[in-house]
């Protein structure tokens, strides 16, 4: 558990430096230029991917179960990262109407992939994970919320939304049917709750 908890803090922590410190922000890339800023930040960002998977992985070896989680919450935990799929493929299409309209879907998309897997799980490690992750999308989206707008650009492509839309599904697709159990060894439709 203390290599999760502290790969948050590494992962999370650089994430939040817009959240909380924009101003320090601002100076360190002004400082190191944006290659350096980049590099340090992506640096970081994944050596705590890699702890919070590590820490993932050893805490699941031991769970300490919280409460019991119903047979109902691994189907809306489904429902729910079809919608966090599509939220996220709508941060990278461009010219969508969910982008448009949301301004920042993938913020979003982070707030209920983790509320999808904290229904769905009741281990100590589930909520430390899960919980954090949708704190720091909470905090983020507030933060992001208060920061000018972009200029409006051309309205909406229905065409783009629709391929939006497609793309979510078929990435979902795709990871709920072989890339959750290749990567996390868990395969969601089955019985076993989602991880």
């Amino acid at each position: 558990m203390p290599y999760l908890i502290l790969g948050l803090m590494i992962f999370l922590g650089v994430h939040s430096v817009r959240i909380f410190a924009e101003g320090w922000r601002q100076a360190r890339l002004a400082a190191m230029g944006e290659m350096a800023w980049k590099g340090a930040y992506s640096l970081l960002s994944a050596a705590g991917l890699g702890l919070i998977a590590w820490g993932y992985g050893e805490a699941r070896l031991t769970p300490t179960l919280l409460w019991p989680t119903p047979t109902w919450a691994s189907h809306l935990a489904a429902l729910l990262t079809l919608v966090a799929f599509v939220l996220l493929t709508a941060a990278y299409v461009p010219g969508n109407a969910i982008k448009q309209r949301l301004q920042h879907p993938m913020i979003l998309g982070v707030k209920v992939w983790a509320l999808a897997h904290l229904v769905a799980n009741g281990t100590l490690a589930d909520l430390i994970l899960f919980g954090s992750f949708l704190l720091w999308a909470i905090l983020c989206f507030r933060s992001a919320r208060r920061r000018p707008l972009a200029a409006a650009g051309k309205p909406a492509s229905g065409g783009a939304t629709v391929l939006t839309a497609v793309l979510g599904v078929v990435a979902w697709l795709a990871f709920a049917m072989w890339g959750h159990a290749a990567l996390i060894g868990i395969q969601p439709f089955s019985v076993m709750p989602v991880h």
